[in-house]
């Protein structure tokens, strides 16, 4: 697969519909971070500035972590043994833990940036936002679903935890 990065929206959507485990859910929630982040940049480029760059950079992480996403899963599906695979799965659950907590870090930058744009920018910091949250919570439920209750999971949750309180505490 290329490099998501610089791929077209509608070869990443073709790629996500194959039949095949990557990209698939968490790939997805991270490119939903970058897209929550980038419009959170652009909002704050042209109100703020320095939280410009901060948005930036998580976008640049959110998009390292889909790549990650793309391949932590492989070894799950080749580990041999019951050990290997847990193993495995304890490892693949990382990339969407911190896609989570990147989340998180998105949608409380989207608030600030929105409590101080104007009405004409606000809805899409808080676009941003939603967008961050929504996958927050998808990141979180696939480690879950990955390895249930551990230290992985409890991140990803706090996370998300964090992400929806971005999002309920937006000016409206």
């Amino acid at each position: 697969m290329d490099e998501l990065g610089k791929q077209s929206v509608e070869s990443f959507l073709d790629a996500v519909a194959e039949a095949s485990p990557a990209p698939g859910g968490g790939t997805s929630a991270a490119i939903a971070v970058a897209l929550g982040a980038a419009l959170v940049e652009m909002t704050a480029r042209i109100s703020h500035g320095a939280a410009a760059e901060e948005a930036h950079a998580l976008r640049v992480r959110a998009l390292e972590l889909a790549e990650q996403e793309l391949t932590s899963y492989g070894p799950v599906l080749e580990a041999e043994t019951a050990a290997e695979r847990s193993a495995a799965m304890v490892a693949a659950s990382e990339p969407p833990a911190r896609i989570a907590e990147t989340a998180a870090e998105v949608a409380e930058l989207g608030l600030s940036v929105a409590a101080s744009s104007s009405d004409a920018l606000r809805g899409d910091a808080l676009t941003g936002v939603t967008l961050a949250e929504a996958a927050a919570a998808a990141a979180a439920r696939l480690v879950w679903i990955n390895v249930g209750s551990s230290s992985a999971h409890e991140r990803a949750h706090a996370a998300a935890g964090r992400a929806a309180a971005a999002r309920l505490a937006a000016p409206r």
